[in-house]
C-alpha cells in the first residue's frame, strides 16, 4: 500500500479537491472546515495526510497541526507545502489507522482515507482514543463511481458506535469543494466524543 501512494504522490495534488490549487475550491474548504472546528488554536491531527494541503491550510488558519501518512513521498510533499506556506503544521510518516502520537488532540481529521484502510472498526477505536472529552471526530469520505469507497449509511453507524453525537451530511452537491460538478456520493460525518 505505502507503494501505491507513493507512485501517487507526484500528480497526486492535480486533482482539484487534493491541491487546492483554484481559489473557489480552497475558500469552500476553509469555510467547511472552519465551521466545523473550535476556535483557533485547536490541536488537529490530519491522519492520512497525503501531500499536507488540507493540514496546511488548517495551520493557515491558526491551528497547530500534526499530520501522519504512510506513504513517504506524500510527508514529503506536505513538509515542503508547510515550508512554501510558511506554517509550523508537521508532517511524519506513519499509520493512519493507528498513528503513533503523542497526547490528544481536539480534532481527528480524515479525508478521504477510511474506504482505504484494512480495519476500519480499529482505526476509529484509534482515532476517538485521541480525542480529549467533547473532541471532534471528521470523516470526509465517499462512494465513487468506480465502485471504491464506503457509503454514508455503512459508515455513520459505525461512528454513532463510538461517539456522544454523530452526523451526516451530504457533500455531493457542493461543486465547489470538488472543482467540478460530481454525482457520486461525497459526505461528511462528524462525531464528538463525550464531555466529562
Amino acid at each position: 500500500m505505502r507503494g501505491t501512494w507513493d507512485a501517487e504522490a507526484d500528480r497526486f495534488d492535480d486533482e482539484p479537491d487534493h491541491g487546492l490549487r483554484d481559489h473557489a475550491t480552497r475558500r469552500a474548504w476553509a469555510d467547511l472546515l472552519t465551521g466545523l472546528l473550535p476556535p483557533a488554536p485547536a490541536r488537529v491531527l490530519d491522519v492520512g495526510c497525503g501531500t499536507g494541503t488540507l493540514g496546511v491550510l488548517l495551520a493557515e488558519l491558526g491551528h497547530d497541526v500534526r499530520g501522519v501518512d504512510l506513504a513517504p513521498r506524500m510527508v514529503e510533499r506536505a513538509r515542503a507545502k508547510a515550508r512554501h506556506h510558511r506554517v509550523d503544521a508537521r508532517f511524519e510518516v506513519g499509520d493512519a489507522g493507528a498513528p503513533a502520537v503523542d497526547g490528544r488532540f481536539d480534532v481527528v481529521l480524515a479525508r478521504h482515507v477510511v474506504w482505504a484502510l484494512p480495519d476500519v472498526p480499529a482505526a476509529l477505536d484509534n482515532w476517538v482514543d485521541l480525542l480529549v472529552p467533547g473532541g471532534l471526530l471528521i470523516l470526509v469520505e465517499g462512494f465513487w463511481s468506480t465502485g471504491a469507497g464506503i457509503r454514508g449509511a455503512d459508515l455513520l453507524p459505525q461512528v454513532q458506535a463510538r461517539t456522544a453525537t454523530a452526523t451526516l451530511r451530504s457533500l455531493s452537491a457542493d461543486a465547489a469543494l470538488w472543482g467540478v460538478a460530481v454525482t457520486d456520493e461525497r459526505y461528511l460525518i462528524t462525531g464528538r466524543t463525550q464531555r466529562r
